[in-house]
Formats: structure tokens, sequence, C-alpha cells
């Protein structure tokens, strides 16, 4: 199954990353299908290529949740935010 996730790349405490289509399964450093652009969440700058991106969202690979919400913030596809970290709920005392 393929997927469309971050693959961290950069220096140590300057993390960079690219947007890129892969096995779900694939190790994080290892090959990828395509490359489909970049992200940068110091200067919060990003740059993805839409036509590309589609046409892997139309051949069926899924993107992760983050990535699903970078794809709604740069308005490629539509839709509400998925949330990312989940929030622990307390426990109620007797």
């Amino acid at each position: 199954m393929l997927v469309i996730k971050l693959k961290r790349i950069g220096k140590k405490h300057q993390p960079s990353y690219r947007v890129v289509v892969t096995e779900k399964r694939s190790k994080l450093d290892g090959k990828y299908v395509e490359d489909l652009g970049w992200l940068n969440p110091e200067s919060k700058k990003s740059s993805l290529n839409k036509d590309r991106v589609l046409h892997w969202i139309k051949i069926g690979a899924k993107p992760t949740d983050t990535v699903h919400n970078l794809l709604v913030r740069s308005e490629i596809i539509s839709g509400p935010k998925k949330a990312v970290h989940s929030v622990k709920k307390e426990k109620k005392a007797k």
C-alpha cells in the first residue's frame, strides 16, 4: 500500500522534511517512489507539486495525518484537518 509521508532531512536541531510517496512499511531512510515537495517547519514554508500529489491520491496513495493537514493548509485538498495529537482524558476521582 502506498502512502504519502514525511521523510526527515537536515542537520541536528534543524529539521527539514521531504514529502514523498513510499510503501507503508518501508523504513524512514529507505527508498521512495517519488519526491513531491518539501517542508521547513522552522520558517513554516513548504512547496508541493499539486499535480503529482493529486495524481498519487487518485491512484490510491493515502496521506498520513500530518501530510493531510499540510495538504489542507496549502489548499491542495479540501476538508477538515485531522487531530494528530491525542488528548489524554483525566481519570474521574471517585
